[in-house]
């Protein structure tokens, strides 16, 4: 199932829904630890986990992209900058487990954005993958098939 992706005058919203059997602070644990985070998003990494503080994305080349957390309630939201964009992650308790929902708000629409939402459509699927003891075969092949579904996807929306 892919992502919602909704438009408006501020710009654009994709939104991932997870549901796992899995603990609130289980999940918690592998948008916020960075051993956790490393194995499933491998560049990024928590620097100061408070509202204000920020993360690091390493861009493979020497240098580090800083990100502010913009929103930040322990168990519940961490939101940060990602360029002119926000990513937010949610976490809400459920009976038997809880919801994990990402949103990213693009300003700007750009050939490169059905890759950025397909790899985070699979970041998602690594994350319950591990929380449940699997490995995944070949992540490459799995965005492959994500990234042409998103680029008709987005293909059918209005450029802004």
């Amino acid at each position: 199932m892919l992502a919602v992706v909704q438009q408006d005058e501020f710009g654009t919203s994709v939104r991932f829904e997870r549901r796992l059997k899995h603990s609130v602070e289980k999940v918690w644990s592998y948008l916020t630890d960075n051993e956790k985070l490393t194995q499933w998003f491998s560049e990024l990494k928590v620097e100061d986990l408070r509202l204000g503080g920020r993360m690091t994305f390493d861009m493979q080349d020497g240098n580090f992209e800083e990100m502010e957390i913009t929103n930040y309630r322990e168990l519940s939201v961490l939101e940060y900058t990602w360029g002119e964009d926000r990513v937010r992650f949610e976490l809400y308790p459920e009976a038997e487990g809880c919801r994990l929902v990402l949103i990213e708000k693009i300003t700007k629409l750009t050939d490169h954005t059905p890759k950025d939402i397909a790899g985070w459509d699979v970041c998602l699927d690594v994350i319950e993958a591990l929380l449940e003891g699997r490995t995944m075969e070949s992540r490459k092949d799995v965005w492959s098939a994500k990234y042409e579904q998103y680029v008709q996807q987005f293909e059918a929306l209005p450029r802004q």
